[in-house]
């Protein structure tokens, strides 16, 4: 996976995009910030990621997409346009349960 932490050019986006992190921190994450601007950049802000990551690494990243991020329709638009369809399942949260009621 490249080093997207290294292109000066998209870390205006990144401060955008994943607001709440530093854009250093976002992209080098790279799975986890291109889960993001799948879900949350415009059809622009995309095209200018495109520039400078290939479809099989938006594929990666929809394969590695942690949960909790993307919403139903951004997963159904970038699967389909990816060539996945039917769209995979969803990434789940899994919680793990305590082997003692009442435990916290």
């Amino acid at each position: 996976m490249k080093r997207l932490d290294k292109i000066a050019a998209l870390r205006a986006l990144a401060r955008r995009i994943v607001w709440f992190e530093p854009p250093a921190k976002s992209l080098r994450e790279v799975n986890r910030f291109l889960t993001y601007a799948m879900t949350y950049a415009t059809s622009e802000e995309m095209a200018r990621i495109r520039r400078f990551v290939s479809d099989s690494e938006l594929k990666a990243a929809l394969r590695a997409a942690p949960p909790g991020i993307m919403d139903r329709r951004s997963w159904a638009y970038w699967n389909a346009m990816l060539g996945r369809y039917p769209a995979p399942p969803m990434p789940k949260r899994r919680f793990s349960r305590s082997r003692k009621a009442g435990n916290a």
